[in-house]
């Protein structure tokens, strides 16, 4: 110990030796992780947008869907008065009590469809619809690539009025250029009517 402690220049690289081991047994300080990714935000409805829907049905409106619905490069809206609570018996869903469906023509928006207690366009009552008023329906609507959106209407309630409960298709008619209700086999539309024939009531 005495010869190397007395040589200058092993002391000197023997301590050079235990600071590099010194400095190589420590962990390398960890790098700061960048924050995770946010997930998206689902993309609000535009201000223009929102404030037709409510002129049309109020400030308890939804928009359900907008942009190009009819795959003829035309914007349209369609906006619904939700329930608040799914009713007793009923399944949950789109369940609402009125909707419409929006426009644009040049610099205003127009109503080109409305479901209140029947259906209705600009020409009359649809194809289908249920004699008596009805008080809330169910949404179901899907989209397509060839055929735009399709929309099917669903009673909430039955009643000897209403008939039997079954979805009523709604869709653009390219020929006609206007939202108009479809057969039972959803394949062809149906014409309008100006007024519906109450029933006749049953005298015993």
């Amino acid at each position: 110990m005495k010869a190397l402690s007395s040589n200058p220049v092993l002391a000197a690289l023997m301590a050079l030796s235990l600071s590099m081991a010194a400095c190589g047994g420590a962990e390398p300080a960890k790098e700061a992780q960048a924050p995770a990714a946010a997930a998206p935000a689902v993309p609000a409805v535009p201000s223009e947008i929102q404030a037709a829907a409510e002129a049309a049905l109020g400030s308890e409106v939804t928009v359900l869907r907008h942009g190009d619905l009819t795959k003829t490069g035309a914007t349209h809206v369609l906006a619904a008065n939700l329930l608040k609570a799914t009713p007793k018996g009923v399944a949950p869903g789109t369940l609402f009590t009125r909707a419409v469906i929006l426009a644009k023509e040049r610099d205003k928006w127009v109503q080109v469809f409305r479901c209140d207690e029947h259906l209705k366009n600009s020409k009359g009552f649809l194809g289908g619809t249920p004699l008596a008023a009805v008080a809330g329906w169910r949404l179901q609507h899907e989209m397509s690539e060839e055929q735009g959106l399709t929309l099917y209407f669903t009673p909430l309630y039955q009643s000897a009025a209403t008939g039997a409960i079954r979805a009523i298709g709604v869709r653009w008619s390219p020929k006609v250029k206007r939202y108009q209700s479809l057969d039972r086999n959803y394949e062809n539309f149906l014409g309008e009517v100006a007024a519906l024939e109450k029933p006749e009531s049953v005298l015993r």
